[in-house]
């Protein structure tokens, strides 16, 4: 192999690790040529968002970035978490007149794979932030924002997974309900304007709402958008489409009700025609299901609650027709019974794509407090979530086909404490609800890190409790795929064409 050709392996792989883009394999060939497996390869930088987390002087919010051991690329590398927004200084005097940007200090800064590092702000004054990692802090870089809110609208706990900047996101589960108080929070880590559309969809099809196109969110800059000032009307249960028409923002919704507590909204997992909504609390009073069908058909579902026996359908629930373009929602009221559960959707006949989340609540009367669990994929490769604590942290896992075998590791605790690894099995149909691991000798906080070992896909969530007053205060994070790794080819394959 020549020079030449050796220096464009090297490129494509290095562009592959640092983008995070598969690299598609060359097509069969003949003889030797033929298609190999692709390799896979740490990524090299990841970025992610974290939005602002309250307006209220009675919020307490903590922040825990992490990032798995592992064969993460290059040297130590260098982890920060800074503020998404950047200020202005006065331009030098006597030089050129570019602006000067005002460096900021960073929130946090890991040093060290494997070991979480934790911070905390109080109040309202809490900016949105920009995390960055590379070299081995890079892959499956995670940072968890956790938001304690003792009163108010809204009260309970806020907690939401940090996410990296894209282009397209389904949020099934919103609402402008009088009771509702919704806000989309738009933030562009980039030098240059995003602009973004909202759309949003009732039971009845599209909502008008010519406010919501063409949103400047400005470079380094977060945006809320509150829900119902793009509608005058109200609808218990919407779908929201946040697309940016050009540039990227993270998005993520907080909701708040005035009598139900509040929670972080994710997106959904990408439209789908199977869908699975892992982690419905054993202990769930009430459970609300949210679908809508993007594309131009309608879609029949059939509806599964894995519990940790077996599968079974609801009752009364057993299907579920979805027509296209209009929000569905159905509730199962206390359809766990007591167990540990995870929602199975699966298509009755001509598949169709679907997004969906569930709005789970737990606790009666004045003391109810709500959190969601939208669609999710599978954990795939390694999943891991940040900001577990000694007591209060639940794992449920549940595999929909085939049984799976998954590593649960606890980290090292980020004050102190030795990691610790458990091998789970999980039945095909089935959830298994577990309390999860802790580090020997824990002090502070620490992070769960799931990796398949044998049999079919698993899919997973944590549910973080932290009860105050007879209120049963929690928030639920679903476990995908971290996408520590991507494809890049296999050079004696991909690239021969190069030597001819």
């Amino acid at each position: 192999m020549n020079r030449t050709t050796q220096s464009l392996i090297a490129a494509v792989a290095a562009l592959a690790a640092v983008t995070g883009f598969a690299v598609a394999n060359a097509p069969d060939g003949s003889g030797d040529d033929g298609a190999k497996a692709a390799a896979r390869l740490p990524v090299e930088r990841s970025s992610l968002l974290c939005p602002v987390p309250s307006s209220s002087d009675l919020a307490e919010t903590s922040y825990t970035a992490f990032t798995p051991k592992g064969e993460g690329s290059g040297e130590a590398g260098k982890a920060e978490l800074l503020p998404a927004t950047r200020e202005l200084t006065d331009a030098p005097k006597g030089g050129d007149n570019k602006e000067a940007k005002k460096a900021a200090k960073p929130f946090l800064t890991p040093k060290t794979p494997g070991k979480p590092v934790t911070g905390e702000e109080s109040g309202g004054s809490a900016p949105a932030l920009l995390g960055t990692a590379d070299g081995r802090l890079a892959p499956g870089w995670t940072v968890q924002q956790t938001t304690k809110y003792a009163v108010g609208s809204g009260r309970g706990v806020q907690g939401t997974n940090c996410t990296a900047p894209d282009t397209d996101f389904w949020f099934p589960g919103a609402s402008t309900d009088k009771d509702r108080s919704d806000y989309v929070h738009l933030t562009n880590p980039d030098d240059s304007a995003a602009v973004v559309d909202i759309e949003l969809y009732g039971k009845d099809g599209a909502l008008k709402t010519e406010v919501g196109e063409a949103i400047q969110v400005q470079p380094h800059s977060s945006v809320p958008v509150l829900l119902s000032t793009l509608s005058p009307k109200e609808q218990t249960n919407l779908t929201m489409h946040v697309t940016a028409r050009s540039g990227r923002v993270a998005a993520a919704v907080q909701s708040s009700d005035d009598k139900l507590g509040g929670d972080w909204l994710p997106a959904s997992a990408d439209p789908a025609s199977r869908l699975v909504l892992p982690g419905i609390p054993k202990d769930a009073t009430s459970v609300r299901l949210v679908a809508f069908a993007p594309g131009a058909d309608d879609a029949d579902l059939k509806v599964q609650l894995a519990s940790p026996t077996g599968s079974i359908s609801p009752a009364g629930h057993a299907n579920l027709h979805v027509k296209s373009g209009m929000t569905t929602a159905v509730d199962l009221d206390d359809v766990t019974k007591g167990e540990a559960g995870s929602l199975i959707l699966t298509p009755t006949e001509d598949a169709a794509p679907v997004v969906a989340a569930l709005r789970v609540t737990r606790g009666k009367g004045a003391d109810q407090e709500t959190a969601f669990i939208p669609a999710t994929n599978a954990i795939g490769t390694r999943a891991s979530v940040a900001d577990n604590r000694a007591k209060g942290s639940t794992l449920s896992l549940v595999a929909p086909g085939k049984t799976g075998r998954v590593k649960v590791t606890a980290s090292e605790g980020s004050e102190g404490g030795s990691a610790t690894s458990k091998t789970y099995s999980v039945k095909g149909g089935t959830t298994l609800g577990i309390k999860a691991p802790v580090p020997s000798g824990l002090k502070g906080t620490y992070a769960l890190t799931v990796e398949p070992v044998s049999g079919g896909d698993v899919y997973g969530s944590r549910m973080l409790e932290s009860p105050e007053d007879g209120i049963p205060m929690f928030t639920v994070q679903t476990l995908p795929d971290d996408k520590g790794t991507v494809s890049v080819p296999e050079a004696e394959q991909d690239l021969t064409v190069l030597q001819k």
